[in-house]
């Protein structure tokens, strides 16, 4: 039917690890895991270790925005996207090359923050901001 890929989303961002390997688990028994894509959200802190467990499970896409920007206009109280920052950051630490650079994803993220009058939703944003003032 043209569907090349379908992304899970943890919409309001209480997924944790272990519900994210079940729920891969139970998909994968109908879908492969080469056409899963995970969308997290950050809400309750758990977005990295739930891409680092969808990935250590063979999934290879992950949704994420500059600065952790974006949300959810139909469930209150979800916050932001997980941070492509931080999960570039994650994939460098794991030696998996994104082809991202980072340096220049960070200052993208601290531009488009300043410019909406907000605080980046990034960890490594945030990091580095403090690192530049010292």
């Amino acid at each position: 039917m043209g569907c090349y890929e379908i992304s899970l989303g943890d919409t309001i961002g209480v997924g944790t690890p272990g519900a994210m390997k079940h729920l891969l688990t139970e998909v994968s028994k109908h879908i492969p895991l080469s056409k899963i894509a995970v969308h997290c959200h950050d809400t309750y802190g758990q977005a990295l270790a739930n891409i680092l467990a969808a990935l250590q499970m063979g999934v290879t896409v992950f949704d994420s925005s500059t600065a952790g920007l974006g949300g959810c206009p139909y469930a209150k109280g979800a916050s932001g996207n997980v941070s492509t920052e931080d999960v570039v950051y994650l994939m460098n630490g794991l030696a998996i090359s994104t082809g991202v650079d980072l340096h220049k994803l960070v200052e993208a993220g601290h531009f488009i923050s300043s410019a909406l009058g907000r605080k980046s939703g990034s960890k490594v944003g945030s990091a580095t901001a403090v690192k530049s003032a010292l």
